[in-house]
């Protein structure tokens, strides 16, 4: 895959600001217990987009990914993998940033969302596994937007690290979709 490069300062702005943010007061046993909703939900078994339409928890991931133009991309064949993070995620993001990307910067929003997926289907067994053989530094983890990710496993966790230097860990794993998995995240993942 060709690696893309942001060319608007705005992103970095962006993940600049994002990284700044305090994180919001949600637990990982509510990310957990929406997760395991999500699962047991008969919604779970449509694609990508419907599952996260299902749970309230991503309302706003819906509707940037309704912004950027990117909801027939990922309801169809797949698969992919993708780290979705929550409405608390989206939080972390100060509000006018998130309006100005979902307004008038859906390019932006549209990279920015892109870097969240992962061709293929890449089940948490599978993800772990990676990082393990992958050792000390971590397993890197290429985008559909081109971008990197680290995985590395802190604390017990699976802690995903991205091109701004930011992290994300990953709250619940393989929600399990039409046309791929969903894994949840608790911090919005920025691009360089």
């Amino acid at each position: 895959m060709n690696k893309l490069t942001i060319a608007l300062a705005s992103a970095a702005s962006l993940a600049i600001a994002a990284c700044a943010e305090a994180p919001a007061d949600t637990s990982a046993a509510d990310e957990a217990a929406m997760a395991d909703q999500m699962a047991n939900d008969d919604a779970a078994r449509g694609t990508i987009v419907e599952v996260a339409q299902a749970d309230e928890g991503f309302s706003t991931l819906v509707s940037a990914v309704t912004a950027a133009g990117l909801g027939e991309t990922l309801s169809g064949e797949g698969p992919f993998t993708v780290f979705a993070p929550t409405n608390d995620a989206f939080a972390k993001i100060p509000e006018a940033t998130l309006t100005e990307l979902t307004t008038n910067d859906t390019e932006t929003l549209g990279n920015i969302l892109k870097y969240h997926v992962v061709a293929g289907n890449v089940d948490a067994a599978t993800l772990t596994q990676a990082i393990t053989d992958a050792g000390e530094g971590g397993y890197t983890i290429t985008t559909v937007n081109g971008g990197t990710l680290n995985a590395s496993v802190v604390d017990g966790n699976v802690v995903l690290t991205d091109g701004a230097g930011g992290t994300s860990m990953v709250t619940a794993t393989d929600v399990a979709a039409s046309n791929g998995v969903v894994h949840v995240i608790d911090t919005v993942l920025m691009p360089q």
